[in-house]
């Protein structure tokens, strides 16, 4: 919290640096002129509120774009039209019905609104002449309907329609025909807004800009005038004007800074929770941000030059991706990216470019385990900038593509040196920060590792053992998602403090000579113990990463040597109270991350199949689905985030190893001795 408010306070003061006056006058749109104020030297500019002016008299300009007349309505008014002059035949006709029923009906046709005088002229016409009016009515409308017909025009048109009646028919028929004919009459040409739009819009970009010329001694603002905003634009085309402190600037810096430190702190709280319990890495990740807004306030000025496609936002997310991992990496940049975008005054080019950037290089990075893999984030990032400056500058109304092409090598090169930013930081910070790299692990790897080599020469059972344990534990978290190479490298050292008194330790015994025969069980369980803390003190003397370091300890977890144990009980004659169990335990702590906790499991199931030497892949498999339960229901898993779907994953991987190396094998008959062809016997 209190390194959230401090960080929170410095965002703060970077944003409102610029706010205090340092130009000649400060004055608005709508304020009155304290003095003349003259150009003082000759300048022409493009005018951005005289050229917005001209392109929207450009829009106003272009007339409404209609589609064509829509044939299909016409035919579609024409079926309405016999539809409902065949339900008025049915009606008339219908010999159960009364006058009020056949008056209702008649009046709840839907699409029409006849009178009543004319529902009743339609149920007293004669058969003869309805069918002249039912003619005459598709007749008419289809006549009415020719042409293009849009929504202004439709009552025009519609009053047209008395015209198109033929004067064969009598006053009362042509009102029949009038009513239902004139109601059917439709629209059958629509406004195109999206047309009408893009005309508008090109009528704007061919819009020349307007320039404007100001000679030396012309005054821009007089005294007692009302400043306006050509007048204010002019001033700032000058560099003459600086913007008043208002404490609306100064309250959204503050509500800013605070809002974006506050999404940051709710996204390590829920996601990287252990960056609080570190308090250097959180310093050197507030620093990092503050820095970065900083050099943004220097280097995204409101001016037209190249300088901000050089802002090296990239770094800081490649930087935190490569030290803390990808998700905190892009939260940061993002964060970085929003308020820089507002130093940069919302810019939208600006913005796309800074976020993309900041994106590209935290998810192109990756784990990093190579340098290639910085020099491939670079360009990433350097072909992302490109991209972007492009399609801006081909979208401009006015296009400069030698301008674009400057500004895209400028964020080519900006990218390049994003990755060489990083890359020295990464070494710089890496040890401040105690932080396992993938180059670290790589070079802990390596078999001539002087601490290596001393398990290969001092402990050569252990020295296989282990590295078959290693591939188990490499093969499990990769399924799960873990950290294969720190998995793999932290098994390669887990048992290292084995190399003190190798002798001890089954696996590197030659022959039937066991040195724990001539031992008491506490004096045993104490020498296996032991190699926990022989193996920290190694660590700690050849500066293994505590990420390494930590498998030592962890592996074993709070576990029991069981079988001293228990060799105590039976010489305390069964009596578990004589014998403290504390003196049997390891140290602990129990795994605290899935790393450790399949080192664990994989060392557990590697000793006990080769111990039991099953015969069959079923009986591997059952002895490794019953050494995770143990560890399971022995709280040895608790602490370390593994769930029971990972724990299938890993029981699944530690098969797939094991049985390729503990499988049944054919034996093969005693050599026999047989007679050749020269009388001599030879074995075969």
């Amino acid at each position: 919290m209190v390194l959230g408010l401090l960080m929170a306070a410095a965002i703060s003061a970077i944003l409102l640096i610029d706010f205090l006056p340092s130009r000649r006058v400060l004055l608005e749109a709508g304020d009155v002129g304290p003095a003349d104020i003259l150009a003082p030297y000759d300048l022409t500019y493009e005018s951005e509120i005289r050229t917005r002016q001209a392109q929207e008299a450009q829009a106003a300009s272009v007339q409404e774009i209609y589609d064509p007349p829509d044939t299909a309505v016409g035919r579609q008014q024409e079926v309405r039209a016999r539809q409902i002059l065949d339900y008025m035949g049915t009606v008339r006709e219908d010999p159960y019905a009364s006058d009020e029923q056949k008056t209702a009906w008649l009046s709840a046709i839907p699409d029409l609104q006849l009178p009543p005088e004319v529902v009743g002229s339609i149920r007293f016409l004669s058969d003869e002449n309805w069918l002249e009016v039912r003619d005459e009515t598709v007749r008419v409308l289809v006549q009415a309907m020719r042409g293009e017909i849009r929504e202004s025009q439709l009552a025009a048109r519609r009053r047209t329609v008395p015209t198109l009646i033929s004067h064969s028919l009598s006053d009362r028929e042509a009102e029949i025909v009038d009513a239902i004919a004139s109601e059917l009459v439709m629209a059958n040409t629509f406004y195109n807004a999206a047309r009408t739009e893009e005309a508008r819009q090109l009528a704007r970009e061919s819009t020349e800009p307007i320039k404007v010329s100001v000679r030396k001694g012309e005054a821009i603002v007089r005294e007692g005038t009302l400043v306006r905003p050509v007048d204010i634009e002019t001033l700032d085309a000058y560099g003459l004007r600086q913007q008043a402190v208002r404490w609306e600037s100064v309250a959204s810096s503050i509500i800013l800074a605070l809002l974006t430190t506050i999404m940051l702190e709710l996204f390590v709280f829920r996601l990287e929770p252990s960056l609080w319990t570190r308090w250097r890495r959180a310093i050197v990740t507030f620093s990092l941000i503050a820095l970065f807004v900083a050099a943004a306030k220097l280097m995204l000025p409101p001016a037209d030059t190249v300088i901000p496609y050089l802002y090296p936002l990239p770094a800081l997310s490649m930087l935190i991706t490569v030290l803390f991992g990808p998700a905190l990496g892009v939260a940061v940049g993002v964060t970085v990216a929003l308020l820089a975008t507002y130093i940069a005054g919302g810019a939208l080019e600006i913005t796309v470019y800074l976020v993309v950037g900041t994106l590209m290089g935290a998810l192109a990075l990756g784990q990093a385990e190579r340098i290639k893999a910085f020099l491939r984030a670079g360009l990433a990032v350097a072909l992302a900038n490109a991209a972007v400056i492009f399609v801006f500058g081909l979208l401009a109304p006015q296009q400069d593509l030698l301008k674009t092409t400057i500004n895209a090598l400028v964020g080519i090169v900006m990218g390049g040196l994003a990755a060489s930013l990083t890359l020295a930081a990464f070494f710089a910070l890496a040890t401040l920060l105690d932080v396992i790299t993938p180059f670290q692990l790589m070079e802990l790897s390596r078999p001539t590792h002087p601490l290596f080599r001393q398990l290969l020469l001092k402990a050569p059972g252990t020295y296989h053992h282990t590295l078959l344990v290693a591939n188990m534990a490499e093969e499990a978290a990769e399924r799960i998602g873990a950290d294969g190479l720190l998995a793999r490298v932290g098994t390669y050292y887990h048992d290292i403090g084995k190399t003190a008194r190798p002798y001890f330790f089954t696996e590197n015994r030659v022959g039937t000579v066991n040195p724990h025969e001539r031992l008491d069980p506490r004096t045993s369980a104490q020498i296996i113990l032991g190699h926990v803390y022989d193996g920290l003190e190694l660590a700690r003397k050849y500066r293994l990463p505590s990420a390494v370091t930590a498998f030592i300890p962890e592996h074993h977890g709070t576990g029991v040597t069981l079988a001293f144990y228990r060799m105590a009980v039976n010489n305390a004659d069964g009596d578990g109270d004589r014998v403290p169990k504390e003196d049997f335990s390891y140290p602990g702590p129990k795994p605290q991350s899935r790393e450790t906790a399949i080192t664990m499991l994989a060392d557990s199931c590697e000793a006990r199949v080769r111990s039991t030497e099953p015969q069959s892949e079923a009986e591997i498999e059952r002895i490794i689905a019953e050494t995770i339960k143990a560890r399971l229901d022995d709280g040895q898993l608790d602490e370390s985030d593994l769930t029971l779907r990972d724990l299938k994953e890993i029981q699944a991987a530690f098969l797939s190893v094991l049985k390729g190396v503990f499988h049944p094998r054919v034996k093969y008959p005693e050599p026999v001795k047989v007679k050749g062809a020269d009388g001599l016997e030879v074995e075969v």
